[in-house]
Order: structure tokens, then sequence, then C-alpha cells
């Protein structure tokens, strides 16, 4: 039934390590990517984001069951940050997911009865050379290779931001995440709630996704990489908001 695909329970996980890549994009070419109901959450109003994010999820099950009735999976979700002004006026600011993947078909599967995330199942590798961690798929076409370092990590060069303070501000994950339904003119709202959330920046050496060539944006630049570990982490039940 529709009505299933609106989260319609609350969801309990563990993000053992998770890693987000946000990039700046000049406003203009994301406007077309999300729907009449948000508004693009940007910086200087110039700059639109676009995120990556990789999570390595523990234990996820519906909230109030027990741990060993939770799966482990990895999840990848690309996210565009917006902002949405409710009915009573005041201004959320979330994600709205524009591709989710992950490694198994049970979550595909379970995934898609339950969100409106259209999850598709790809390959996963990780695999650690010299003193890079190096995060691959061929199937999806995309390979992120992190450098470890003990030194001082200095912003991406073409970064709008100018220091790690301003950048925080788009890491994610963010409280909120929007689906609209255009069919039915309403908005579903889901919140998430985290605990010991402590981005650290990391130093991306090289990277590639071919979704975010296909969808051809120019100027787009690497703006900020954070790694977040041992994350507790909990959706809200779905909120419905009917839209004009």
């Amino acid at each position: 039934m529709k009505y299933l695909k609106n989260h319609p329970f609350a969801v309990d996980a563990f993000f053992e390590r998770s890693l987000v890549l946000t990039f700046a994009v000049p406003k203009e070419q994301l406007q077309h990517l999300i729907p009449e109901c948000l508004e693009l959450d940007t910086f200087h109003d110039k700059w639109g984001f676009i995120a990556v994010a990789m999570v390595q999820t523990k234990d996820l099950r519906p909230a109030g069951f027990p741990k060993f009735m939770g799966n482990d999976f990895f999840l990848i979700g690309y996210r565009i940050f917006v902002r949405f002004t409710g009915k009573d006026g005041k201004s959320k600011r979330g994600l709205y997911i524009i591709k989710s993947e992950t490694n198994k078909k049970k979550m595909e599967f379970f995934g898609n009865i339950f969100t409106h995330y259209n999850y598709t199942t790809t390959d996963i590798h990780q695999r650690n050379e010299g003193n890079s961690r190096i995060i691959s798929s061929q199937k999806s076409n995309f390979q992120i290779a992190i450098k470890q370092t003990t030194g001082e990590i200095h912003l991406p060069e073409h970064s709008p931001f100018t220091d790690w303070k301003e950048a925080r501000r788009f890491a994610g994950p963010l409280p909120f995440t929007f689906t609209y339904n255009a069919e039915d003119k309403y908005i579903l709202i889901i919140e998430g709630v985290r605990k010991n959330w402590k981005p650290e920046p990391v130093h991306v050496s090289n990277y590639h996704f071919e979704f975010l060539d296909a969808l051809q944006l120019k100027e787009i630049t690497l703006a900020n990489a954070f790694e977040m570990e041992n994350v507790p982490y909990y959706w809200k039940k779905g909120v419905i908001e009917k839209w004009n």
C-alpha cells in the first residue's frame, strides 16, 4: 500500500562510520533537481550544495525492536541541502535525496517498501593502499581515496568556505529529510535524532562519481569532507504536511 512508503514507524540504527563529501555548485544549476515546495539552502546566496554520504550502518531496525533483529548495511545517499517553510512559518534545514544505494538486496527490498528513496543495490569495496583508504564500486563507477594523516587537514583547494567552522554547517546529516509527492501535493518530513555527532575533517586525495558526472553540473567543486564514527541514530515516524 502507498501509505507504507511514508516512513510509518520510527527506526533505530548505529552508524559505525559515516563519510560525507559535500560539493558546491552554483545554485542555478541545482534548482531544477528539487521540487517546488523546497528551496535551496545556500551559502552567500551563490552556492548550493550536493552531498554524497556513505554510511556503514549497524543494527538498523524498527524502534523498540531488540538489536539482534537489526541488520547491517552500507548505505549511499546523494542529497541536496534544502529548506522547507511549513504552515507554521518556520524554516527547516534538511536534505532532499536524489539517489540511494545499498550493498544488500534486503535493504533495497524493504527500503523501497517503507521509503520513497528508490534504493538500488550495488557493489561496495573497501581496501587500504599505503596510507590511503579506498572506497569504490564497479557497478556504480565511483571511487574515493581518503589519505590517512596526523597533520593539519586543509579545506579542499577550491572550497567556497574560509574555514572548517563555516564548512561544518554543510557537513550533514541535517535534522530533516524531505520527500515530495507531486500527485497528492504533500511533503513527507522525517526527523533524525543523533548522538555523539563529532564530524572530523578528512583529506580526500582523489574522487570520481559517475552519477555526479551524469548530472552535467558546471563549476562543481569539492567544498568539504567529514567523517563521523560511532553515532547512535534515530529516525522519527514520518510527518505529512499538505502543500498548497
